[in-house]
């Protein structure tokens, strides 16, 4: 048997129960998986990553819902969609892209009452029989190391 090494892991593990949000603490503690802040909205890297450079966008405002947003919180997500797209293109050559939300807890929404945009680059052949088989991801890079590349991409 091989072991697969993701440390970042173990927080989650230990404070699954822990009912702070986790977009308005990462803002509060200046989380340093923080990609960009916006005068609306911040980007962060996803501490669980689907595939590597899996990335989050959130309102700094606490929100569950999509239509709550306001027009500057929308506009600003938006852009910053963008911005982090090119820069996963730039700097780690993905072959496509997932991005979205999950409203709700039956959309699959691991944090319900903060609306954020998931931005996962994926890539042919990403997929194999590991989150099959074994319900295990493989994330190649450490992701303080992804983190400074898409930063690095980043105006």
């Amino acid at each position: 048997m091989k072991n697969i090494w993701a440390p970042w892991r173990v927080d989650y593990i230990l404070n699954s129960e822990n009912k702070d949000c986790i977009f308005c603490e990462a803002i509060k503690m200046d989380d340093p998986l923080i990609l960009k802040k916006g005068e609306f909205c911040f980007s962060i890297m996803n501490r669980y990553p689907y595939t590597t450079g899996h990335c989050m966008i959130a309102p700094y405002r606490h929100t569950a819902a999509i239509e709550d947003l306001n027009e500057d919180e929308s506009v600003e997500i938006t852009s910053m969609i963008k911005e982090i797209v090119s820069a996963i293109k730039t700097t780690m050559k993905p072959h496509g892209f997932n991005i979205g939300c999950n409203e709700g807890s039956v959309a699959g929404a691991g944090v319900k009452t903060h609306i954020h945009i998931h931005i996962v680059p994926r890539w042919e052949g990403d997929t194999n029989f590991m989150p099959v088989l074994a319900d295990i991801h493989m994330i190649s890079e450490h992701i303080k190391q992804t983190r400074d590349k898409i930063k690095g991409g980043l105006p």
